[in-house]
């Protein structure tokens, strides 16, 4: 099979539109029109993981962090992110991240590590904002179905747990066409009138050209008439960190002990104990420090994060425990999710998981 093909299949697990507008994601470098000889799934496409990848005869990397997350003006190889790439390129090895695609998914970063925990009750913390979109179109009765599917077979109509979700009105229209029209109902040059199925739907905004697309290629008018508006809603099941609860409560100091074992953190950051039980918690896989303002919000006992300065500990205000247990460890079990959800749609074919342990940070 081809590289692109399995870009289909990693963009239906982390749709790149779900990105960060900051971030850096899909295929970095590489063809996609090559044929593919094996996947290897990492962390990050670090130079030791290009020679692993060249072992073990796999020409695309699939990683969590962008190896280029800013622009590069020259490739020289005087730095890790140049040398990684210029042995990726040396070698034919194709490198595609999918990071803040995957971190915004409700099944995504924040939702492995909830269930790394055990907990339940889930629901994503910062919800993605003006991320929505609604399409008002027309067309006559008998037209109606067969628009109404196409659009929700590309993907409109979805809220949370129910799809096929639609508004549909009826009403009266006019037209007249020019001399150079050729009308479906009604003639060429004279007045018409008649009824019309006004249909209603909403759709996430990545999936506006698809939902054009089926627009137009199942509708039977010559010109198709539509309108599209940008939303307020946030999107509930799209965004940045999650909240959930445990079953059973825990103390402080044995919520720690147990996240440090869970998630196997050498060594955790905290805030001072409030001597108050631990119950509902809120994560946010990677640098989180600005979320613990909403995980306060939304009543969170403790906020699991990374990358906090010696300031953001003062912004728990004694209403939580906030915990730094370190980037790599917030994220740790990401990439085994990549091979197991490619795993199960590519069969017969190599993923594999690397072996190379790329964490930066090292605990005496």
């Amino acid at each position: 099979m081809k590289i692109k093909e399995i870009i289909s299949i990693l963009e239906e697990m982390a749709p790149l539109g779900y990105a960060e507008d900051f971030d850096n994601v899909g295929l970095l470098v590489g063809n996609q029109n090559d044929k593919a000889t094996g996947v290897l799934v990492c962390h990050d496409a670090l130079e030791n993981v290009i020679d692993e990848a060249i072992s073990k005869n796999c020409n695309l990397i699939v990683c969590f962090h962008p190896i280029l997350f800013s622009g590069l003006k020259k490739i020289t190889g005087k730095n890790y992110v140049e040398r990684s790439v210029l042995k990726a390129i040396k070698n034919d090895i194709a490198i595609y991240a999918v990071h803040t695609a995957l971190d915004n998914h409700q099944n995504g970063v924040n939702k492995i590590f909830c269930d790394a925990l055990g907990l339940k009750n889930t629901k994503v913390l910062i919800p993605k904002e003006s991320f929505i979109q609604k399409l008002v179109t027309y067309t006559v009765p008998e037209n109606a179905d067969l628009v109404r599917n196409a659009l929700f077979e590309a993907g409109a109509g979805t809220i949370g747990n129910y799809e096929n979700c639609s508004f549909n009105s009826q009403g009266n229209f006019t037209f007249q066409g020019n001399d150079n029209s050729n009308p479906v109902v009604g003639e060429r040059g004279k007045l018409h009138t008649g009824t019309e199925i006004k249909i209603e739907v909403i759709f996430e905004k990545h999936l506006q050209s698809k939902v054009l697309n089926a627009l137009i290629s199942s509708h039977i008018y010559e010109e198709v008439a539509y309108e599209i508006y940008n939303l307020e809603n946030s999107n509930q099941n799209i965004g940045l960190g999650m909240i959930g609860e445990f079953e059973t409560e825990m103390q402080e100091k044995e919520f720690l002990l147990f996240v440090k074992e869970k998630m196997k953190a050498d060594g955790i950051r905290h805030s001072e104990y409030l001597g108050k039980p631990i119950k509902k918690v809120a994560v946010l896989g990677g640098s989180g420090s600005f979320a613990i303002k909403k995980a306060i919000q939304a009543g969170a006992d403790a906020f699991l994060t990374a990358d906090l300065k010696y300031h953001q500990f003062y912004e728990a205000e004694n209403q939580l425990l906030l915990a730094d247990i370190g980037h790599y460890e917030s994220e740790r079990y990401t990439k085994n999710y990549i091979v197991d959800y490619l795993t199960k749609k590519i069969l017969n074919f190599a993923i594999i998981l690397s072996e190379e342990n790329t964490n930066p940070v090292k605990y005496l």
